[in-house]
């Protein structure tokens, strides 16, 4: 280079031109631009160098000025058209040729320009440019267009949501769904934050945090103040997929021929289904059948969905995704699609419904002296609530002793598995209903002679389905527990009799384990037992009725040892995830129900401690059926009833304190 050499260089990425002034030192060069500002550059740092004249500081502008009107990228497509097919590479004086039929300095640097700047028709090849291949510049050109798009409706999105916010009625696009999901993982999954999600929330002038993001999902009516976020973290699916849901209606249309057809009639038998008011998916019914001997027989009915579907296919392969019917304050989300859990699946009354039937004779102290399993028809009679019941059983309706007869066979059933070791806890369960996210009622599930009775039945006919599986050596999700090591008598004796004692015991219970062969339930105090009595709202009952259904007609089982290993696996798993989620959900609106009462004084019971040296317990509102942590203010011990109020709560960080409302003669024994 010499004095006066115009060059292009780029100063923090933008374009600038300078003329040289002098060397500095070896290789360096001391250029001045149009603003009379001087810059060092090493000779890499030149991105071009105007040939053909010399320039002052002073002349730059108008040698732009010259350059300026040449500058349209439109006019490298036609090059590109008449280049590409020989794939010459070209240099910037033969592209100002070619485009503007002069090789001029300013031209020249004009088609520098252009060229160094096209993303699209031409790419730099040593000195010069080489015409990019018609296939790379038409995915070139989709990708702009596909991102020219993305950027439109990202500025559309965020245009509707500034309406939402401004309170105009908006109607979203199916391009908003992407964006929306991106605010969501952004709450649920906060440690993998996509960069996306702070963007947005960036653009609209609001924190970058999670909670930003939750409280603009909802302001933009995506989620609830309450939205069940356990529920949107798990893997379970709300919604039934529309190839599920075409099976269900197809079903509902034309039922599959029925695989038994020799089914029991039943028909003749009163049949009681007993269930909560609320309850929609009925899945067991009750009969007593008077032999002509004498004796009774007691008959367990259980709905029999398999008749509709077959391993294998759509429903029962989403079946087996869900695992089991999710019961949650506002609502369930059932295991099969509604119009068929209710319908054709559940044991209607006044209709002839298909069912799993167990029919089982007992000898005078409750021991099963025999039984039979039959795929049946049977005709509910009635549809009865607990309460119902109850109220049947303490009236002592004589126009419905079967009832009472049933009772007295539960009640034998229970006294015959405690002598077998069974273990009862009876601990007050919350039964939390939200309606419409405003209305909150708790109510505390208790013991009633008809849930003994309705229970009693389940675990007998569980008992008699393990026999049976046993007998002809079936694998079955047999279910088990390992026997406890229960705190001896006497520490149990200087407990407090009642929720205190049996909080003690139930810390010592293991959890139930699933096994394909035979397995002694120490709980139940019960050699062998499979549950087999909800198989609309457990897949685990389902699997066991596939079994023992094909075992009656003699047909091969469907499942191997090894496939209902492999089943039975996949389903515990998904089976915990939902208890889970309920669990979680149920203490939300717990919690939530406590914060909307502040001012209200609670029964409080001191069931255990938790850190006995730090005052923290575990307390039981006994008004609510609610277990929750409290740290005492002063000294209390085991079976204390306390007064308490709810001093602070936030459902969505899972936080609840309490003070206790300490009376006078309280305060004056402290002191």
């Amino acid at each position: 280079m010499e004095k006066g050499t115009l060059i292009e260089f780029r100063l923090q990425g933008e374009r600038r031109l300078a003329a040289c002034d002098r060397p500095e030192g070896k290789k360096h060069w001391i250029v001045v631009d149009e603003r009379g500002q001087p810059h060092t550059l090493h000779p890499r740092q030149v991105t071009y160098e105007v040939e053909g004249s010399t320039f002052k500081p002073s002349e730059i502008p108008s040698f732009i000025k010259e350059v300026e009107p040449y500058l349209d990228p439109s006019s490298l497509e036609v090059a590109w058209e008449l280049l590409v097919e020989d794939g010459e590479v070209v240099t910037c004086a033969q592209m100002a040729q070619l485009l503007f039929s002069d090789q001029s300095p300013p031209l020249c640097y004009a088609a520098h320009c252009l060229l160094s700047e096209d993303k699209v028709y031409f790419k730099q090849k040593g000195d010069g440019y080489e015409p990019r291949p018609a296939a790379k510049v038409a995915e070139i050109k989709h990708q702009q267009l596909a991102a020219q798009s993305k950027q439109r409706e990202q500025e559309e999105f965020l245009a509707r949501v500034q309406e939402k916010l401004a309170g105009v009625t908006v109607e979203w696009q199916d391009s908003d769904r992407s964006r929306i999901d991106v605010l969501e993982r952004f709450v649920l999954y906060p440690e993998n934050a996509s960069r996306v999600a702070q963007d947005l929330l960036a653009v609209l002038d609001r924190p970058q945090t999670p909670q930003s993001a939750f409280e603009l999902l909802i302001e933009l009516g995506w989620w609830s103040p309450h939205e069940n976020l356990f529920l949107r973290r798990s893997q379970i699916p709300v919604n039934f997929r529309r190839e599920v849901l075409e099976v269900a209606q197809k079903y509902l249309d034309s039922p599959p021929p029925d695989p038994d057809i020799n089914r029991l009639d039943l028909t003749s038998l009163k049949v009681y289904t007993i269930d909560d008011e609320s309850t929609q998916e009925i899945d067991d019914g009750l009969s007593l059948e008077k032999l002509n001997d004498g004796r009774e027989r007691l008959w367990i009915h259980i709905a029999d969905p398999t008749r509709l579907l077959m391993p294998g296919d759509e429903l029962d392969l989403e079946a087996r995704r869900r695992s089991t019917t999710l019961y949650l304050p506002t609502g369930i989300v059932p295991m099969f699609p509604p119009e068929l859990a209710t319908g054709p699946m559940s044991l209607v009354e006044g209709q002839i419904c298909p069912a799993l039937s167990f029919g089982v004779t007992l000898d005078e102290i409750g021991n099963i002296k025999d039984y039979r399993i039959q795929a049946s028809l049977i005709k509910p009679t009635y549809r009865l609530t607990y309460e119902d019941v109850d109220e049947m059983l303490e009236l002592g309706i004589r126009a419905e002793p079967e009832i009472a007869a049933i009772a007295a066979w539960a009640k034998q059933r229970q006294k015959l598995r405690h002598t077998q070791g069974a273990i009862s806890i009876h601990m007050p369960e919350a039964v939390i209903k939200v309606y419409g996210d405003e209305e909150i009622s708790i109510d505390v599930l208790e013991d009633s002679p008809a849930r003994l009775l309705v229970a009693e039945m389940m675990i007998l006919a569980g008992e008699v389905a393990g026999r049976y599986g046993q007998a002809h050596q079936i694998p079955l999700p047999f279910r088990g527990q390992p026997q406890p090591e229960l705190p001896s008598e006497e520490e149990l004796a200087q407990l407090p009799a009642g929720p205190v004692r049996f909080c003690a015991m139930r810390r010592c219970m293991p959890r139930s384990e699933m096994s394909i062969t035979p397995v002694r339930h120490a709980g139940l105090g019960l050699e062998t037992y499979t549950q087999v009595t909800s198989p609309i709202r457990r897949y685990s009952d389902l699997l066991a009725h596939f079994q023992l259904k094909a075992h009656l007609r003699g047909d091969p089982l469907p499942f191997s040892t090894q496939q209902l290993q492999e089943t039975m696996q996949s389903v515990t798993t998904a089976a915990q995830e939902a208890t889970l989620v309920e669990r979680q959900t149920n203490r939300y609106w717990g919690l939530e129900y406590l914060r909307r009462h502040p001012e209200q004084a609670w029964q409080a019971l001191v069931l255990r401690w938790l850190r006995e040296h730090d005052n923290l317990g575990l307390i039981l509102l006994e008004e609510l059926g609610l277990e929750l942590v409290m740290r005492f203010n002063r000294s209390v011990a085991l079976g204390d009833c306390l007064k308490v109020q709810v001093s602070h709560a936030d459902p969505r960080q899972d936080v609840i304190q309490f003070r206790e409302l300490v009376d006078q003669a309280v305060q004056s024994a402290a002191i």
